[in-house]
């Protein structure tokens, strides 16, 4: 075979490769901006719809209660601004922190003796969570039901405590006691780093005030 062409043939090898590689980057980049950008346009979205939807059903005279992937109380940290106001479902599973923050359901509800624990995502799907650990002791976090309106004060801040997925201890009613509680408090977990980690970063909250509607 003569040299030219087998200079030929390589250049074509690497002509098809280099187009592979574009593709496979390409279709990298776009996965990666639909997880960082697209899936957040589209559960901010569902978000808005929730609370909406939320509100709406609060009109009606029966309660509403919590059910797996549907929201069922709203929730405002004042610190994250006057128009922040997300969703609360039933559910930590991915399709339902898709859907907004998620509230373990083996914790208690917001306003009953015990531990009211949710989870959010600070990264892709809205994020609503995204300046949690910008929280210091102090700051309040309203949680809005059809009945009333509780406020929580943070003992301190989420950068300050981190465990690891096993340390399920935080979701007990009396975080690492085993005895009954006779107060409420809130309990804010999200991912420790901004990228997949399965750390998480904790903070606890007590019920200072309660606002009747």
């Amino acid at each position: 075979m003569q040299p030219n062409c087998i200079l030929v043939r390589m250049r074509g090898v690497v002509r098809a490769l280099g187009i592979v590689f574009l593709v496979v980057g390409a279709g990298l980049l776009g996965w990666v901006g639909w997880q960082y950008f697209g899936t957040g346009v589209v559960s901010n979205r569902q978000m808005d719809k929730a609370e909406s939807a939320l509100r709406d059903e609060w009109k009606a005279p029966a309660a509403v209660k919590p059910s797996t992937g549907k929201p069922f109380v709203l929730i405002r940290i004042p610190k994250f601004g006057a128009d922040w106001e997300k969703p609360v479902v039933e559910g930590v599973d991915a399709g339902d922190l898709a859907r907004g923050i998620g509230h373990y359901p083996h914790t208690q509800l917001p306003g009953q003796p015990g531990n009211f624990a949710i989870a959010g995502h600070r990264v892709t799907h809205g994020s609503p969570f995204r300046k949690l650990l910008e929280l210091r002791a102090g700051d309040q976090v309203v949680v809005e039901t059809a009945e009333a309106v509780y406020t929580y004060e943070l003992d301190g801040s989420p950068r300050d405590l981190t465990v690891k997925p096993t340390d399920t201890w935080v979701l007990d009613p009396v975080p690492g006691k085993s005895q009954t509680p006779t107060r409420s408090i809130i309990t804010l977990t999200t991912c420790q780093d901004l990228f997949h980690s399965p750390d998480r970063s904790v903070a606890f909250g007590q019920l200072v005030k309660v606002s009747k509607k």
